[in-house]
């Protein structure tokens, strides 16, 4: 039986607004295309940053297993207490899956500890994402690799920490490498951030780049056990005395 897992799918959708080029590739909105292409069971919703709190509600993280989280020209627009709010469900045990120029938002640096900074450059060229690690279960359903006719491109260094995990690395047409797959865990929380996905194309109706996204769902859902106790504790044993 499949697990339910319920889904947040959030973008800024501002390009889509402000682009007629963005809103020709996605006229529904990146999140409406991400969402229809969830192979999971469950409910799945979708948030956007003009919403109050920008649609992320304590309710709605609370009764959100897994978020996915696309930003690009609005990072400074999503408020701190919001961002915290994510981050400590992150602890908690959601899962987020970080999407292309979400690298740069507020949340991933937060829980990276670290710029998040890259190389990039929009040249129209096919990027060529190679699946690295193929027994993890996000490389499920996935060939030796994913190509991609046209894509921006993002160049290492990368500055993100090591991962945890490595699933899948890009290779472009200028001759860029990128770490494209990557796993962390932080706290009970699970992180995916998965590199494709520039909003001038069709990326998000790729099957395999939604497979991908669908497997790290997946991957990423809660482990159903209490969260831990922390500060001061009682001992489980008798502690002798000492002299």
């Amino acid at each position: 039986m499949s697990q339910s897992i319920n889904v947040t799918v959030w973008n800024e959708y501002r390009h889509e607004k402000a682009s007629e080029k963005v809103a020709s590739v996605y006229p529904q909105g990146m999140h409406t295309a991400i969402a229809e292409g969830l192979e999971i069971t469950g409910q799945i919703r979708t948030a956007t940053l003009d919403e109050p709190e920008h649609g992320l509600t304590e309710e709605v993280l609370n009764d959100t297993d897994v978020l996915i989280w696309w930003g690009h020209m609005a990072h400074g627009d999503v408020q701190d207490d919001i961002v915290e709010r994510v981050y400590n469900r992150v602890l908690k045990g959601m899962g987020l899956i970080v999407l292309h120029s979400g690298h740069f938002s507020k949340i991933f640096k937060k829980l990276m500890g670290s710029s998040c900074d890259l190389k990039w450059r929009e040249a129209d060229e096919k990027e060529r994402i190679w699946v690295v690690n193929p027994g993890h279960p996000i490389a499920e359903g996935i060939g030796e690799y994913i190509e991609l006719p046209k894509e921006e491109m993002y160049g290492e260094h990368f500055d993100i920490p090591q991962p945890d995990e490595l699933v899948l690395v890009s290779w472009f047409e200028g001759g860029e490498v990128f770490r494209s797959g990557c796993c962390y865990t932080r706290g009970a929380g699970k992180v995916f951030y998965f590199r494709p996905g520039h909003e001038t194309y069709p990326t998000y109706f790729n099957p395999q780049v939604r497979k991908v996204i669908s497997n790290a769902v997946k991957w990423a859902a809660p482990v159903n056990r209490e969260y831990p106790k922390y500060g001061n504790a009682q001992p489980l044993e008798t502690i002798k005395e000492k002299n």
